[in-house]
């Protein structure tokens, strides 16, 4: 499984969402390296497809796809499951992406 983690250091979340992504993953037997990558200018936004931090992709997925993607070197913003916005996705929200990607790859 490939997992990227994309962060600015300007947002303040991307270390709790960090943690909470490898919760996640070895409470699901995920060993996979995670990829961690600060993200420090407008144009390397632009070139990632950088839509906030943090963003988090499990096999090149976006775990909370954008209907709209804008590309910029911003804070994200979550929806979570009760409709509450967040600047971190759930511990549910990476569980799916993560289940998801593990049966698309058996």
């Amino acid at each position: 499984m490939k997992v990227r983690f994309f962060y600015s250091e300007d947002c303040p979340s991307h270390d709790e969402a960090l943690e909470r992504l490898r919760k996640v993953m070895g409470e699901e037997g995920i060993r996979d390296e995670i990829e961690v990558v600060r993200v420090d200018s407008s144009e390397d936004a632009e070139k990632l497809k950088f839509i906030g931090s943090p963003t988090l992709l499990i096999n090149g997925r976006d775990i909370d796809p954008p209907t709209n993607p804008y590309y910029a070197l911003t804070c994200r913003a979550y929806r979570l499951e009760d409709g509450r916005i967040s600047p971190l996705p759930s511990e549910t929200m990476i569980r799916k992406a993560i289940r998801k990607a593990a049966a698309e790859g058996s």
